[in-house]
């Protein structure tokens, strides 16, 4: 049977004539950042202080000592970033130049000294650059000529900070006779029967060739075989009935493991283990009267897709644990989001995350690795592109979760819009990968699932590839440019890009920025903002809906972070509310990977932003919404689930001081998986430009608000409520706050973190109406005060 040696002690770094203790998996800047030769750069102005790392070549050793009976001994490297060579007892055994492949060599009788040099990515880059010509990019870094994270060269919401290093595991692998190479499992689904068509090739050593192998398959209770004539073989398994993989909301998970033995008539040689699921998925890309649909179908069921983008949730994605992908992505299902789309400047990401989006029911949108640049597709590129891409198919493919492949993230629409075709004058630019390459390799890999060619796209040429009438379309206008009361302005098939920014929660500005005297201009609040005129874009976003706070940096910070939740949130139950023309939104984006404002919902130290809070609501099975429509409105009563939802909505008509003029109640009656929208009578319509009035909808514990003028136009009365602080149980870290109105309270926000960096609250934003109570639970909370806690929260306060 095939041994195994990991490789993960004894490894230093060369760092001029020292040798620094090397972690492995790790990066040259997290050794050198343990070994106190750099400042952490995510705190303060650090970032600019370590950019000479990425600018240099770097050397990792370790001393490689085994003996072994079998015939082969490979040296195996899950990942190495990026431009290496390896030496090995003296002797190169090879080179490689992309972060995102598999790497095997036949290092049999070696032993010695093991050397991985790393030149700069900057200088590979521009030697490539040099054989392939220039190519139009909207950031300056030459991230588009080395196939590495794209993002670590800096991104509008990332430092620059680019790594080298040994950055997957590596390990000994000693066989004889034969090794499976590659499992390619077609799972399908037809008729109520479940078949796994699993393909296999194998390797063999020389003495290998005769011998005859045999290669076991077998799940969930069924077994076959097969014995190979050649490299290839295919085991064929059937099973009555399975047990469905569904999304999160739709069914439960069920995965049932798949195991594959290889043996010759000596016995076994090699094993391979995944799970599975059983379930069909489809994309429905119909032409209809409103254009072109984008439709996920999963086992028969339309989906509306409830999504958030994943970036690298690290700059130094080495450190990401399994158990935190666990807990990010805990914190995506918490938030009723049903898909992850890993974007294309990011890596493909560990068997940990496709793992955990297995059992949370996480539809899994995986990019192909181009973003926001033009690609060249001249070798050695190209070749590289394909290499890769065969590499990463055929690894994630067992995974039910991933439900989509794409081919790259805005290039196309780059190409068209943002004036690429003059400058490449007829060179290449990557669309002989995204329309030719990359689908052929997927119908050649992985037939079981569909392809898109990059997001956003139309379907074809013959339309804008932003065109939200026709598949998937990103929203970038009303953040730049316009109040997030545009998202309402058109009804595109599929969002798969829309967001707004805020800055991250008040405890980690504070670790990030220790001793800085806080204020959205200060210097480590604009260098940990990477957007170009960001805050600019915040300021102008604040102050379409209040008085734009000045000198007051907790007042900026909690109203920068209520209209991030009320932006997103706009979106969100409009497009929502047009389903099924409207079929998925994917919130740009759901984490950070280092402290810093941007869009994401949960920070660079993993704190819930409001927003959080708001997709939990706006996500959730069950959604009512207030939506203008021409001169009227609109209650969309939105039902997700799959049963039907019969309720009375009672609406009033409320003056500022909590005065009732108006109420009555709505019967409405959802189908499972359907919208209804019903026209509020034009009695219960606050007058639209008064700012005197509001509209409330209240059905099964739900509620929608709608105020017909900005806030710094509504009559508010000054917020009135009373605070009582509960201990729970044994008092140990948990807390309940009371909160009484005795006024209308908008937003309501306590910002647990204030209380204690470790402290959680289970809830966001909340309006309370005169006479109400909420209840506010907090977790790892210090013993506080109803004055602390009193600090600690923030409302709507026009005075």
């Amino acid at each position: 049977m095939k041994d195994v040696t990991p490789l993960a002690d004894g490894w230093s770094l060369r760092h001029g004539e020292a040798r620094l203790p090397a972690r492995v998996p790790g990066c040259v800047h997290t050794d050198l950042l343990e070994a106190g030769v750099i400042p952490d750069p995510f705190l303060g102005l650090n970032e600019a202080e370590v950019a000479w790392v990425g600018r240099r070549s770097w050397t990792y050793g370790n001393e490689v000592a085994h003996g072994s009976g079998h015939e082969r001994t490979d040296l195996v490297f899950e990942g190495l970033d990026t431009a290496a060579r390896i030496t090995f007892a003296g002797r190169e055994i090879g080179t490689t130049r992309n972060m995102h492949r598999t790497y095997r060599f036949d290092v049999t009788g070696l032993a010695g000294p093991l050397e991985v040099s790393f030149a700069s990515a900057y200088d590979e880059a521009e030697s490539v650059r040099a054989v392939t010509g220039d190519r139009p990019n909207v950031y300056p870094e030459p991230f588009q000529y080395i196939r590495k994270m794209a993002s670590s060269f800096g991104w509008d919401w990332g430092p620059a900070l680019v790594t080298a290093g040994i950055w997957r595991p590596v390990r000994l692998e000693h066989w004889s006779t034969a090794r499976i190479a590659s499992v390619r499992p077609l799972v399908t689904v037809e008729d109520g029967t479940g078949t796994v068509e699993i393909r296999l090739r194998v390797e063999r050593t020389a003495r290998g060739e005769g011998r005859t192998l045999l290669a076991r398959a077998g799940v969930a209770g069924r077994e076959a075989e097969v014995r190979f004539d050649g490299e290839e073989a295919v085991i064929r398994l059937s099973v009555a009935d399975p047990l469905l993989w569904w999304p999160r909301g739709y069914g439960d998970q069920n995965l049932y493991t798949l195991d594959v033995t290889l043996q010759d008539e000596a016995g076994p040689l090699d094993a391979w283990q995944r799970r599975i699921g059983f379930r069909t998925v489809g994309l429905d890309r119909t032409a209809d009267a409103h254009g072109t649909g984008f439709t996920l179908v999963v086992n028969g069921v339309r989906v509306f897709a409830r999504g958030v983008n994943w970036i690298p949730d690290d700059v130094f994605p080495s450190r990401v644990t399994p158990e935190r992908y666990r807990a990010r992505l805990s914190q995506a299902a918490d938030a009723n989001i049903d898909l992850i789309r890993v974007w294309g400047g990011g890596i493909y990401e560990d068997e940990a995350f496709y793992d955990a989006c297995d059992e949370l029911g996480l539809m899994v949108w995986q990019d192909f690795l181009f973003a926001c640049a033009a690609y060249p597709e001249e070798q050695p590129l190209r070749g590289e592109v394909e290499a890769e891409a065969r590499d990463n198919i055929v690894r994630l493919m067992p995974h039910p979760a991933l439900v989509l492949w794409n081919g790259n993230n805005e290039n196309l629409w780059g190409f068209r819009d943002w004036d690429w075709e003059a400058p490449l004058a007829g060179d290449s630019w990557g669309e002989g990968y995204y329309l030719g390459l990359l689908p052929r390799l997927v119908a050649e890999l992985d037939p079981t699932r569909p392809y898109t060619a990059g997001s956003p796209w139309s379907g074809s040429w013959d339309h804008h590839p932003n065109d939200p009438a026709h598949g998937t379309y990103h929203s970038w206008e009303v953040w730049n440019r316009q109040d997030y009361a545009e998202y309402r302005a058109n009804v595109p098939r599929f969002v798969s890009e829309f967001g707004w920014q805020a800055p991250p929660a008040m405890a980690t500005l504070r670790r990030a920025l220790p001793g800085e005297d806080l204020a959205p201009g200060s210097p480590g609040m604009l260098h940990h903002q990477k957007a170009e005129d960001g805050n600019g874009k915040l300021n102008r976003g604040v102050a379409r809906h209040f008085a734009l706070p000045e000198g007051d940096f907790d007042r900026w910070h909690y109203l920068t972070q209520l209209v991030q939740a009320r932006a997103v949130a706009a979106g969100i139950e409009h497009w929502r509310s047009h389903w099924p023309v409207c079929a998925g939104t994917v919130v740009w984006q759901l984490n950070d990977c280092w402290p810093v404002s941007s869009w994401a919902a949960v920070d660079g130290d993993g704190r819930l932003k409001p927003l959080h809070h708001e997709l939990r609501r706006v996500y959730a099975d069950r959604l009512l919404t207030l939506q203008p429509e021409g001169e009227g409105l609109v209650l969309a009563a939105v039902n997700q689930s799959a049963r039907e939802w019969r309720t009375e909505v009672s609406l009033r008509r409320v003056e500022a001081d909590g005065t009732v003029v108006g109420r009555t109640v709505l019967e409405v009656a959802a189908r499972a998986r359907s919208v209804v929208r019903l026209p509020v009578p034009g009695a219960l319509r606050p007058a639209g430009e008064s700012g005197k009035e509001f509209l409330v909808a209240d059905a099964d514990g739900l509620r929608a608000l709608h105020f017909p003028v900005a806030d710094k136009d509504f009559g508010y009365v000054r917020p009135e409520f009373d605070i009582e602080v509960e201990a729970v149980g044994d008092g140990e870290g948990k807390v309940d706050i009371v909160v009484n109105a005795h006024t209308l309270v908008r937003d309501l926000l306590l910002q647990a973190d204030r209380l204690g960096p470790s402290a959680v609250a289970d809830r966001g934003l909340t309006t309370l109406l005169p006479g109400e109570r909420v209840r506010i639970c907090l977790d790892g909370c210090p013993a506080v005060t109803g004055a602390d806690v009193r600090a600690a929260m923030f409302c709507v306060d026009t005075e």
